[in-house]
């Protein structure tokens, strides 16, 4: 799993259809990548989720598809905020989980 500061990830928009990048900070934990969104379910990138889970991202040179989902109310919150706070000094946001297919 990728040590690298960002991930790119591509949604696609759920009004225009069009696909959407951002450049993202990221953690890895078993065998899954998690991203926040400072903005929360306002951020049009998680918006996008929202609607269609299907993502592409890459990290570390290689690129993957998968799924994204919101995670709330789940243990896993504290370790992904605990790892976000150690590798950025930063852990306030809404978790999303990116799996590969």
């Amino acid at each position: 799993m990728s040590q690298d500061q960002f991930l790119y990830l591509d949604t696609t928009g759920w009004k225009t259809g069009k696909r959407h990048g951002i450049e993202i900070w990221f953690v890895g934990y078993k065998e899954k990548y998690y991203v926040m969104s400072e903005g929360r379910e306002h951020a049009h990138w998680v918006q996008n989720i929202m609607h269609d889970p299907k993502i592409s991202f890459s990290a570390g040179g290689e690129r993957f598809s998968g799924t994204a989902r919101v995670v709330e109310k789940d243990p896993l919150v504290v370790e992904i905020k605990k790892l976000m706070k150690k590798k950025y000094g930063w852990d306030d946001g809404l978790i999303i989980e990116l799996a590969r297919s």
